[in-house]
């Protein structure tokens, strides 16, 4: 195996070449272990109840830092440069328009050490890399900029109910800002959460919070025990060590790149290009999976991620949640997959542009989608690609659906037709962000003929799109109700704290959806 070079830690190299990977992708999965280990231990021993915030927040800071120069030495220093500048300039711009220089500068930097690794560095190698963590800290820099505006600076009555509830109602200082973008929990692989959410958790607050009922009002609160993570820990510990597995021995028998094959391309027939398409990119998935769900389980070991009780009064540990499988794999529209793959990045895409943009919100959403991936053409292809294919099956969906509504074996009929349509589509729009280059990703697509993109163009062109409304999710009128008592809390003291209550006897009566659609 051929030596793979990194910047940081060189400690782990007998283990990778042990295994025959990278250096830096055994960092990595070793330091995302670490953080597992260092979030059980955050919880047990630096407890809210007996640990002060300002404790928590340094231990935090000082863990993810470490976890950073451990995968990536000195080009660490890049999170911190990015979130020192990005700070100033909240500081320093004012309420009124900060948001708009640190959302240009925080991307700016992003995309220059994008450039810097891609062309100049290591192009076309998919290893832990440092834009990793900075596209987090990207979101995280440009939503909390985004949600101190509307706090500090907008009128609530011009606020949509989930701006309302997010909303930052005074500048934080600078160690709760390095400990929201640098924590040990998401410094890897995030995902992103709201700044309030964060301090909500910090401060101890997020067991006492009240639930509202089917009507949505609040219910009295009682005594309720602090719920546990390790159920929900250990579950998605399972699903990790699944999609481990299926990464490490399926995957490797159905690689992208041979959808581009020319013997391939040749003699097979449309049939089994049409199955092996979905197969392949199947089989991409599950690493996703991996990382994504591993990053949930350290947060949620750390007591982070408690989104009140469901209906049968079991505790949900889906607020950071970045993907829903069973959701992603039986999709039966391009909006479900959407709905459900990458979540957090999705909601970041819905609050910072879709639902401010005033002219074509879905392209523009898409566009800063691929921006923010990085530089490599295929993002891009793969991006123009989705909004087609996003704005094709809304059409055909608002035309169509209702007639396979009325009977249930029509709607079975519905549901196989868009799940094997929503499939084939996704796959076919995401080989180019698996291939990155523009020469492979276009001989993909014309060995297909284009076929489904002139699909979708004529879909366009002869049927009536009816113009959506931008939807809210029920999860942010269940934000709403809560936004209110946390903002008199923190009016009331002068400071972000809560003053401990019991905990709520209450069950939730909300539906389980958690992502606001990018346009439905």
């Amino acid at each position: 195996m051929a030596t793979t070079s990194t910047t940081g830690s060189t400690l782990l190299q007998p283990l990778s070449n042990a295994v025959q990977l990278p250096i830096d992708q055994v960092n990595f999965v070793v330091g995302q272990l670490l953080a597992l280990l260092a979030a059980v231990w955050f919880r047990t021993y630096l407890h809210s109840g007996k640990t002060s915030s300002f404790v928590r927040h340094v231990v935090a800071t000082l863990l993810g830092l470490y976890l950073a120069l451990f995968c990536f030495g000195w080009y660490a220093l890049h999170f911190l440069v990015q979130s020192g500048i990005s700070y100033c300039i909240m500081i320093g711009m004012g309420v009124e328009a900060m948001h708009r220089y640190c959302f240009v500068f925080a991307l700016g930097y992003l995309i220059v050490c994008q450039i810097t690794r891609v062309y100049i560095f290591d192009y076309g190698q998919y290893s832990a890399d440092f834009s990793g963590p900075m596209m987090i800290i990207t979101q995280k820099i440009t939503s909390l900029a985004y949600e101190i505006h509307d706090g500090m600076f907008r009128k609530d009555e011009e606020l949509t109910p989930s701006q309302r509830y997010l909303a930052v109602r005074r500048m934080p200082s600078l160690l709760e800002y390095l400990s929201y973008n640098c924590n040990f929990m998401g410094i890897l692989a995030g995902p992103l959460c709201s700044y309030k959410d964060y301090i909500i958790f910090i401060e101890g607050r997020s067991y006492h919070v009240a639930q509202p009922d089917r009507d949505g009002k609040e219910e009295p609160p009682c005594a309720r025990a602090e719920p546990s993570p390790n159920v929900a820990v250990t579950q998605k510990l399972l699903v990790c060590g699944l999609s481990l597995l299926v990464h490490l021995t399926v995957s490797n028998f159905f690689p992208v790149e041979h959808n581009i094959d020319e013997h391939f391309q040749a003699t097979a027939s449309w049939p089994t290009k049409i199955v092996y398409l979905y197969i392949s990119l199947l089989a991409a998935r599950p690493k996703y999976y991996f990382a994504w769900t591993l990053a949930d389980a350290i947060n949620n070991a750390a007591g982070f991620g408690f989104r009140g009780h469901d209906e049968h009064g079991e505790a949900r540990w889906d607020l950071v949640s970045n993907l829903r499988i069973r959701q992603i794999e039986m999709s039966t529209s391009f909006k479900m997959f959407l709905d459900n793959w990458n979540i957090q990045t999705a909601l970041w895409l819905k609050r910072v542009c879709y639902e401010r943009a005033t002219v074509s919100p879905t392209i523009q959403t898409f566009v800063l989608s691929a921006i923010w991936h990085g530089v490599y053409p295929g993002y891009y292809l793969t991006f123009l690609t989705g909004v087609l294919m996003t704005l094709a099956a809304r059409a055909v969906r608002s035309n169509f659906r209702h007639y396979f509504t009325e009977s249930p074996q029509l709607k079975l009929l519905y549901d196989v037709v868009t799940w094997a349509a929503t499939q084939v589509a996704v796959s076919y729009t995401v080989v180019p962000f698996v291939l990155l280059s523009v020469k492979p990703s276009l001989t993909f697509y014309s060995s297909w003929y284009y076929c489904l993109h002139i699909a979708g163009i004529l879909v366009l062109l002869l049927l009536p799109v009816k113009k959506t409304q931008r939807g809210k999710n029920t999860h942010e009128n269940v934000q709403l109700s809560r936004s209110k008592k946390f903002d008199e809390a923190e009016s009331s003291s002068g400071q972000n704290s809560f003053s401990a209550t019991n905990s709520v006897c209450s069950q939730d009566r909300e539906a389980a959806s958690r992502h606001p659609s990018l346009g439905q």
